[in-house]
């Protein structure tokens, strides 16, 4: 049985991916989940308090895709050319979510929480460019930490413009999704 700030979650996205954050009511939130409005209350302050849990969300789905796409006992080309193909994925298949947070996380206080939301994601990068180095894989010299952000941003801002902001071809997104993989291919080693 889903809890009531899961329901919130729920009707919240629903909502914000129906009538937009800025067109969504409380009034909406409470009616789909249904709920009383005192009871959203009880969980969250505001409509754009929901984002971090959204956000949340969005990152434990990305972690899914992560897990369910890469075998870390691949060799190093094919576990770069899957990441960048899951992440681009999971952009395309939840882009109305990424969408939203982007709106209303701006548009809240709660933007600062972006970086600890995002640790699994994070930790699981640095993680994985250990191993890459550890294995002589990747060049002796990367700060795993840095590089695993600035890998994160990467990929994340190619497939949020080609999913969110553009309308690209098939062949478009195919042959931005290639030269990432070389490009990021050869950064690394």
């Amino acid at each position: 049985m889903v809890d009531k700030k899961q329901k919130i979650i729920e009707a919240t996205i629903e909502q914000f991916a129906s009538k937009g954050v800025e067109n969504t009511k409380i009034s909406d939130i409470v009616k789909a989940a249904g709920i009383a409005q005192g009871t959203f209350y009880l969980y969250f302050p505001s409509k754009f308090s929901v984002m971090p849990e959204i956000a949340k969300y969005a990152v434990e789905e990305i972690m899914k895709e992560i897990h369910s796409s890469i075998d870390l006992s691949d060799d190093f080309d094919k576990k770069i050319e899957d990441l960048v193909r899951a992440v681009f994925r999971i952009t395309d298949n939840k882009r109305e979510i990424f969408a939203m947070l982007y709106a209303g996380l701006a548009q809240s206080e709660h933007l600062k929480q972006w970086e600890s939301i995002y640790s699994p994601f994070y930790d699981w990068m640095n993680a994985f460019l250990q191993q890459l180095s550890e294995e002589g894989k990747i060049r002796k010299n990367i700060n795993c930490a840095r590089t695993s952000r600035i890998l994160i941003g990467l990929i994340e801002s190619t497939a949020e413009q080609l999913y969110l902001y553009d309308s690209p071809t098939v062949d478009e997104i195919e042959a931005q999704y290639k030269e990432l993989v070389e490009f990021t291919k050869s950064a690394l080693k």
